[in-house]
């Protein structure tokens, strides 16, 4: 699957979990309770997440987001789990993501401003912010939106990013899974999952059918969030 159909099904999952993940009854103690600008950055946070599989793909959309550096991290990644759509693109890698940066986001406030501006900077050039044939303005531009959101986040409580993270990964090896090469969701058991709903990526059934569901699902979900939420508020009020 392409970058811009990752993106929007990282979106999509979050914003579909979040009245799942509010539920006191099925997660107690774990439950979150997410402002409206917390859901919205739950959302970009789980959309840059469901490009980070694609982080074993030296050629890949997400490898020229930040220059020679995402490009060489990227070659790297990639020898070291196998090669692309194998370690990277299973449930364990989803986990181990998500286990990280939930301990970065609740111990080490930098190192997650660092990551989030990773994650950020790959939602961005897989949504298409970028250049054709001009990289260098292509990654200054990641790299200004990304800090600017980085920015906009830095105050809010970030205690869910382990959710959003995992989740976004997770929605990156589902979409996957949906094409004919599918992945080792199981991996290191080398068995792939593959259910062929997409019989080519990029092609006429991603761009007209997939895509548009997932945009017209973003849209949707997100306003009746926010909406659902502004409702609650003046019932409480009033």
């Amino acid at each position: 699957m392409m970058g811009q159909t990752h993106a929007l099904s990282g979106a999509l999952v979050w914003l579909g979990a979040v009245p799942l993940l509010s539920q006191d009854r099925l997660l107690g103690d774990h439950a979150i309770h997410l402002s409206p600008a917390q859901l919205i950055a739950g959302a970009v946070v789980c959309a840059g997440a469901a490009l980070l599989p694609d982080i074993d793909h030296h050629n890949g959309r997400i490898a020229n987001t930040f220059g020679p550096i995402t490009k060489h991290m990227c070659k790297w990644v990639g020898k070291i789990s196998g090669g692309h759509r194998q370690a990277t693109h299973s449930i364990f890698f989803a986990v181990a993501m998500g286990l990280a940066m939930d301990a970065l986001a609740t111990h080490f406030e930098y190192g997650w401003w660092a990551a989030l501006f990773v994650i950020v900077g790959f939602g961005l050039r897989g949504i298409g912010l970028d250049f054709e044939g001009k990289e260098p303005q292509s990654a200054l531009a990641d790299c200004a939106v990304a800090a600017l959101a980085v920015f906009l986040m830095h105050d809010l409580d970030m205690s869910f990013a382990g959710f959003a993270i995992a989740l976004g990964c997770l929605a990156h090896v589902v979409g996957d899974c949906l094409t004919p090469r599918g992945c080792p969701v199981f991996w290191p058991m080398k068995w792939r999952t593959i259910v062929p709903v997409i019989p080519v990526t990029d092609g006429k059934v991603e761009r007209w059918v997939v895509s548009p569901i997932l945009t017209l699902g973003v849209a949707i979900l997100t306003i009746r969030s926010v909406l659902g939420d502004i409702t609650t508020r003046w019932l409480t009020k009033g």
